[in-house]
């Protein structure tokens, strides 16, 4: 046999072996590291993957990076800025720095800029606009050898090919594949961490499953943790007290106005598959020159917002004296972004948040989860025109709302509008350390960890149904504040032993609902991030797994790269 019939059949050979086995192509390039979603967490580990020497490739499902981040939410959730390390707080030092640049301020003079969040004597700043965040953070990847790819996602079906315990290639819906030693899922929804067979969750646990008290259906209005933490459960974000749910109002043969369900809120405690309300963080603007006027969508319907006109006309007296926190008139919190724009969020009964809508969305198709998108964006633009001009508004509402529009100059989409709708939570890992309640109050405290949180419990309303009165009532709101930063723990990163050794999670954290709710904020994701890369770039100089990893290696190389792993208050 001569020479060239011998290099046929070997390559035969190889390319047999690799389809078998899920062996790297000849012809593709391997990475160390292989990061599937372009959010802020996403962002954070590249930077420290290539800062660790490690080839790198970020992907990302959409046009853009930076998720929330980039996708509207400037107005920062802290909990405690001591708590902020590493490159997380380096982003926000860069914000500062951007800032401090006047040809950056193109709508309003930098003095004219007032937010309680910014103090002068501090290093960083923590309010910006989606624009600002998203060229910091190309400014942030440009020295670093990072590949970036958009618009590719994974294929959910048969998408990642695994040897053992070890994923060895993922392949995107386009037939692109990507190899690596190390795989990062800093996705919304952990993908990638469903598709290789990791153990995850959704919904509330039960607050008998890990002991907790502020899981589960939350309809009583106040309560208290173990540690006294103050906890006032679906009192704020509710409607005023009388609000007929009906069609007809007083006739329950008519039916229930849309978005609220059939049947009580459940057993106080018990657990279920809802998850809290999404909304979009819209950024807006009252510039004449940058603002686009609320439009009414297609196919609006006024009995969607039948609850919210039957709110403001239940309350009694003048209707500034209708709530007594946040905006008076107005159901949003319209916090002050630079340049005359805002991040406007949910507040009251009615509002951005589209309560019970969410359900599927989890586990949803590509395609099912396009149509809750739309529909979320939809129903906000309802809201919007109908707060703006709608006759059944009061006037004084009009007059405020009518002032502001989306902005011309931050998304890609022509009516300013963003793509990214804020994913509260989705799919969370079940490791083997699930961090709860406990360890937010400091009664379990880890002894590996990998960050430190600082934000309040908190849960967004989860279900809108009808009381024992016959009035519709929002459940599931948490507010629990008043404990110190506590630390994350390595393991809750990790999947549990045995089912992946080469996947970390930083995003969609081993956790109960109510203690991701205090850990899922974008600061907290970066420091995630970058720990996650971190562990992943020393496994590979160590020739270990993940969890054959050195806690003592880890530590000793996140605080050199100032991560805070401990609180001194």
């Amino acid at each position: 046999m001569n020479s060239k019939w011998r290099i046929i059949i070997l390559v035969l050979l190889m390319t047999m072996i690799s389809e078998v086995f899920g062996i790297v192509s000849i012809n593709q390039k391997e990475y160390d590291i292989v990061i599937y979603g372009g959010t802020s967490a996403g962002v954070a580990a590249a930077i420290q993957s290539s800062r660790m020497g490690k080839s790198v490739i970020l992907i990302e499902t959409t046009s853009r990076i930076g998720g929330l981040t980039t996708g509207g939410l400037g107005a920062t959730d802290i909990g405690n800025k001591q708590a902020i390390g590493g490159i997380s707080r380096e982003f926000y030092q860069n914000i500062k720095r951007y800032y401090e640049k006047l040809e950056n301020w193109k709508w309003q003079k930098p003095e004219e800029y007032l937010q309680t969040r910014n103090r002068e004597e501090e290093d960083a700043m923590w309010t910006f606009e989606p624009s600002a965040a998203l060229k910091v953070y190309k400014e942030m990847m440009a020295p670093e050898k990072i590949d970036v790819v958009y618009n590719q996602r994974l294929n959910r079906e048969n998408g990642v090919k695994k040897l053992g315990e070890k994923i060895v290639e993922i392949e995107m819906e386009s037939g692109e594949k990507y190899n690596g030693k190390m795989f990062i899922d800093a996705t919304y929804e952990g993908d990638l961490m469903e598709t290789a067979g990791v153990s995850n969750t959704w919904g509330r646990e039960s607050n008998s499953e890990f002991g907790e008290t502020l899981n589960g259906v939350q309809a009583n209005k106040v309560s208290m943790t173990l540690k006294r933490t103050i906890s006032k459960n679906s009192v704020h974000h509710n409607f005023i007290d009388g609000v007929d749910p009906y069609i007809v109002k007083g006739d329950p043969t008519s039916g229930l106005l849309p978005f609220i369900k059939e049947g009580g809120p459940g057993t106080d405690g018990s657990g279920d598959k809802r998850i809290q309300a999404y909304c979009f963080r819209m950024t807006l603007t009252n510039h004449p020159e940058n603002r686009i006027p609320f439009k009414k969508p297609e196919n609006y319907r006024d009995l969607e917002y039948e609850l919210l006109f039957r709110n403001y006309e239940a309350a009694e007296g003048p209707i500034e004296e209708m709530y007594s926190y946040g905006d008076p008139l107005v159901p949003w919190i319209n916090s002050a972004m630079p340049n005359r724009k805002t991040d406007t969020n949910n507040q009251k009964g009615f509002s951005t948040d589209f309560i019970g809508q969410n359900y599927k969305y989890p586990e949803a198709s590509y395609e099912e989860r396009e149509k809750i998108i739309e529909h979320h964006r939809t129903y906000q633009q309802g809201l919007m025109w109908t707060l703006a001009y709608h006759p059944r508004i009061p006037k004084k509402v009009r007059d405020v709302v009518s002032q502001w529009g989306t902005c011309k100059d931050e998304y890609e989409r022509e009516d300013g509008w963003q793509q990214q709708l804020y994913i509260r939570e989705a799919r969370r890992m079940i490791s083997d350390y699930v961090m709860t309640q406990q360890n937010c109050e400091g009664i379990n405290v880890v002894e590996d960890p990998v960050s430190l949180a600082a934000y309040g419990m908190d849960s967004h309303q989860v279900q809108r149904y009808v009381d024992a009165n016959g009035y519709v009532q929002n459940e599931g709101n948490v507010e629990a504040h008043g404990f110190s930063p506590y630390p994350i723990s390595y393991k809750s990163i990790i999947p549990k032993k045995g089912e992946c050794n080469n996947l970390m999670v930083p995003v969609c954290v081993s956790s109960t609902h109510i203690a991701f709710g205090s850990i899922r904020m974008e600061p907290v994701f970066m420091i995630l991030g970058q720990s996650a890369a971190t562990a992943a770039s020393l496994a590979i100089d160590n020739n270990v797994d993940l969890h054959s990893l050195k806690y003592s290696i880890l530590k000793e190389r996140l605080l050199k790269d100032k991560q805070i792993l401990s609180h001194n208050p």
